[in-house]
């Protein structure tokens, strides 16, 4: 099916007659249509169903084989006109070319995560694309699949191409450790029409539209005009940010020990594999579940409400709690139908809360415009407090961040009604600098390494037979 879901009228867009809302390439007309870079929200869906449909069959019925280096650097591209082609069906969308990165290595990740071809197209494909009506400030343009497994975002060139460099040493470390709270990119694909390029990548979906977040964070560790807009408090689900959580939580949320001990490892973790990458810039994302407010919005509408059932998450290490305590061990301890994937935890009231979190926006490198930009923030004021820093001290400030304000541990052992444990981590004892700066000098050797040497990647305006280019150097 390629039909596409209607969009929020004008007047839930907060758009009068004859208005237009534009941010970056991403613009809402006064009737509620959607267009990137001139292209139709509508076109744009169809496009990347049919181009997806068409690449991953194609690639699924080729031999599986180990991945080569070379398969990293491998750009396939499929022209899809209207009226169709021996290869490609008709459709009623715009002439277009579809591309497709690194093919091979990306069905090894969604194997990594135990998503099956067909289980990818199913999702992708089968029903429409649901645009999210609160992109954020990014002007990109965010799709949910029906079944809540993955998030389609468009980039632009920089953050393709850096993800494009990325992919080797990012998923070797993926391999070693799934159990993440890194984003997943099952894909990386570009739809060329009237000239243009869009870019998306297909990731992993944090917070499941099935469960009602009833807060929700944007977390750097940074004070630096780091509270919602008027305008965002407005939305009917705002996304708040640092100074907010400060001052709506200030006693945090509280987890249990093996909880705590194993969230802050694997925040740990990831922090070191961004700094490693020289990335910065990035976000935790949090939603909040309050089961007890749940329990009352239930009772106070008609037949106890019509809200679908959340459904397991069929990738592997998908949810919040797998995320920190591993995988087939952990569904088989925790109860998804009493947590539906988050992880447990209590506010300062004693309110009972599930927690969905992941790590955002990764695709930002500290190179010269993130210097240029600290420094004249730097400027106007304290250096400590600006979002843009270099790696190690953004990795520092946002683990302190989580670590001490964000999530607390309980005075109490584990909860009385927690059936199991699996995966539970030691707690980490030192001063959170000398967590960090301890694996920081292990891995010094490997961080140089990182990359070096690599051969260069096509630009995603080539189609993958020229054009190579050597990648920006990651440390200086």
């Amino acid at each position: 099916s390629k039909a596409c879901t209607a969009m929020p009228s004008p007047t839930a867009q907060g758009l009068g007659p004859g208005q237009e809302k534009k941010i970056g390439h991403r613009r809402v007309d006064a009737s509620g249509e959607t267009t990137y870079k001139k292209t139709t929200s509508s076109a744009l869906k169809g496009a990347i169903q049919l181009g997806i449909g068409y690449t991953v069959g194609n690639l699924s019925s080729k031999p599986e084989r180990d991945v080569l280096m070379q398969d990293f650097y491998v750009v396939e591209s499929i022209f899809f006109p209207s009226e169709g082609s021996n290869l490609t069906p008709a459709h009623h969308y715009p002439d277009f070319r579809f591309k497709t990165y690194a093919p091979v290595a990306f069905r090894y990740f969604r194997e990594l995560f135990g998503i099956r071809p067909d289980d990818y197209l199913y999702s992708l494909c089968n029903e429409p694309l649901i645009e999210l009506s609160n992109p954020g400030a990014s002007g990109s343009i965010f799709y949910v699949t029906r079944d809540d497994e993955f998030i389609i975002k468009t980039v632009n060139a920089k953050e393709a191409e850096f993800l494009q460099k990325l992919l080797p040493g990012y998923y070797m470390n993926l391999n070693q450790n799934p159990r993440t709270l890194l984003p997943k990119f099952f894909g990386l694909y570009c739809v060329q029409s009237g000239g243009k390029n869009i870019r998306i990548v297909v990731m992993n979906n944090v917070l499941p539209r099935a469960v009602r977040m009833h807060l929700k964070f944007d977390l750097k560790g940074s004070t630096y005009k780091r509270r919602a807009s008027k305008k965002e408090r407005e939305k009917s689900n705002p996304t708040f940010k640092d100074l907010d959580f400060i001052a709506d939580v200030p006693e945090g949320l509280t987890l249990d020990q093996d909880t705590y001990s194993a969230l802050l490892k694997t925040l740990q973790r990831d922090c070191l594999v961004l700094e490693s990458f020289k990335i910065m810039d990035y976000s935790l994302l949090l939603g909040v579940h309050n089961l007890g407010l749940a329990v009352r919005e239930s009772q106070g509408s008609p037949a106890g409400g019509d809200e679908k059932k959340p459904q397991a998450q069929r990738a592997l290490y998908s949810t919040a709690m797998e995320s920190i305590q591993g995988g087939k061990a952990c569904r088989d301890t925790l109860d998804h139908d009493a947590t539906m994937g988050g992880i447990p935890a209590v506010d300062g009231k004693g309110e009972r809360l599930l927690l969905f979190i992941g790590i955002i926006d990764i695709l930002q490198s500290y190179r010269l415009i993130k210097k240029l930009e600290h420094s004249w923030k730097s400027l106007i004021s304290d250096g400590d407090t600006v979002s843009v820093h270099r790696p190690s001290f953004y990795a520092d400030r946002f683990y302190k961040f989580c670590s001490t304000t964000v999530f607390r541990k309980s005075s109490l052992r584990s909860s009385p009604s927690k059936r199991g444990r699996g995966g539970a981590l030691p707690a980490p004892k030192n001063s959170v600098q000398t967590q960090l700066s301890v694996e920081r000098e292990e891995n010094q050797e490997n961080e140089d390494l990182h990359l070096r040497g690599a051969r260069g990647f096509p630009l995603l305006e080539e189609d993958g037979k020229d054009g190579y280019h050597t990648p920006y150097p990651y440390r200086g």
